[in-house]
Order: structure tokens, then sequence, then C-alpha cells
């Protein structure tokens, strides 16, 4: 046999070893199912679409927020190691064009160290509770599904909508 017949009939047999191989599988992980799916399928959209059942006020918000955020964002918003959420400079509440987003943001991520913990509720009355503070809201306005996408914030018009039909 020469030479390249050898590397051929070697190639060959490596291959149909990798596919016999690929055949059973590397037994990893399982089926991803609808409801594993519905777990991270939580996307609120800034007209509100997919917002979830609940509420919330900022007076609800406060209590939450004392006990959940305050360590890291500081006394209503401001002086915390991280982010602040209220005053002058940059925050969410100034920024953001749609009050959906803190709300997305807030429910997926916070608090940092146990992301996705929140109840609804918890998240409608945070939420209420920054726009609040910020005075975006009054201090009795209730934040739901209805409610929350009507928000006005300050910075609505400061952005380019990659979504234009859903403002």
């Amino acid at each position: 046999m020469c030479m390249r017949e050898t590397l051929v009939g070697g190639l060959a047999l490596l291959l149909a070893g990798a596919i016999a191989t690929a055949a059973d599988g590397p037994e990893l992980g399982k089926p991803v199912t609808e409801a594993d799916l519905a777990l991270w399928n939580i996307s609120v959209a800034p007209d509100g679409a997919g917002l979830p059942p609940g509420s919330g006020t900022p007076a609800q918000g406060a209590v939450v927020y004392a006990a959940k955020c305050e360590l890291c964002h500081g006394k209503e918003g401001q002086g915390g190691p991280n982010a602040a959420l209220s005053g002058p400079q940059r925050t969410v509440a100034n920024y953001v064009p749609h009050a959906t987003t803190i709300f997305d943001f807030t429910r997926r991520a916070m608090p940092w160290q146990q992301p996705k913990s929140l109840t609804n509720d918890e998240v409608y009355a945070v939420t209420a509770y920054i726009l609040a503070i910020n005075k975006i809201i009054g201090d009795n306005d209730i934040m739901n599904a209805e409610t929350l996408p009507n928000v006005r914030m300050p910075n609505r018009d400061g952005f380019v909508s990659r979504y234009p039909d859903k403002r």
C-alpha cells in the first residue's frame, strides 16, 4: 500500500469513528420546554406589551427599596456606591425614553445579587418609587400594566426609536 492510500484509509476510519461517536451524542443538557422558555421570555416593549399582572405605588416601593435597593443605590436613589437613580446627573429616570424600560431592567437584573427575585408587585412598586422620587409621577399614582406605558418620561423624545410603531 502506498502512503496516500494509507492516509486516506486512516482518515476514513477516523471519520467513521467520529460519526459513530456523534450519533451517540455527548448526553449534555436536556431539551428546552415551553415552560423553560417562559421563565426567560420576559421582555417588555416600550408600549407595555409583555407587562405582567400586578401593581404598586411609590409608598409600597419605598419599603421594598429600603430593604433591597438602598444599600447599593443610596437613600432616595442618591449617594450609594452604584448608579444614582435620582438627581441632576444622568440617571435611568431622566435618560431612558420609556418607563417600561425601568420596569424591564429592574425585573431582569435587580437586585444584582439575586436577579429576577422580586415579585411583579415589588417591581411595579420600585418602579413607581423611582418615578416618584424623580417627580415624574405623583406620590399616590399606581403603576400597573395599564398605567406604566402611559408615563411620559422627560427624555422620551431624546431617542430615535427602532420601533416607532411601539411608542
